[in-house]
């Protein structure tokens, strides 16, 4: 599924005012941690998770991993969160044409 950019910008201001749901600890990326990812994107379908890292390529290797376990779509990266969205069955978020 490709995202529009009038689809991303609508879901950027849903994600707008959210709190992380998932942080990433000081082991890093986990099979525990993708899990609960997934979990996450299963029930909200559009989360912020936050990866506290010093290092910038290791940040975004993180998460250029994470958007590929969970077969997410990156919307958008600030700081050390990445807001991220996947539809599920349910289809709780309706996208604009």
């Amino acid at each position: 599924m490709k995202l529009s950019n009038k689809q991303k910008q609508f879901l950027k201001g849903l994600a707008h005012p959210m709190k992380p749901i998932v942080q990433l600890g000081s082991n890093g990326l986990t099979e525990g941690v993708v899990a609960e990812i997934d979990s996450a994107l299963n029930h909200h379908e559009l989360i912020k998770v936050k990866v506290p890292s010093d290092d910038r390529e290791e940040k975004s290797l993180i998460m250029d991993a994470i958007v590929r376990e969970t077969n997410a779509h990156k919307l958008q990266v600030i700081g050390h969160t990445l807001i991220i969205y996947r539809p599920s069955e349910d289809c709780k978020i309706q996208l604009p044409k």
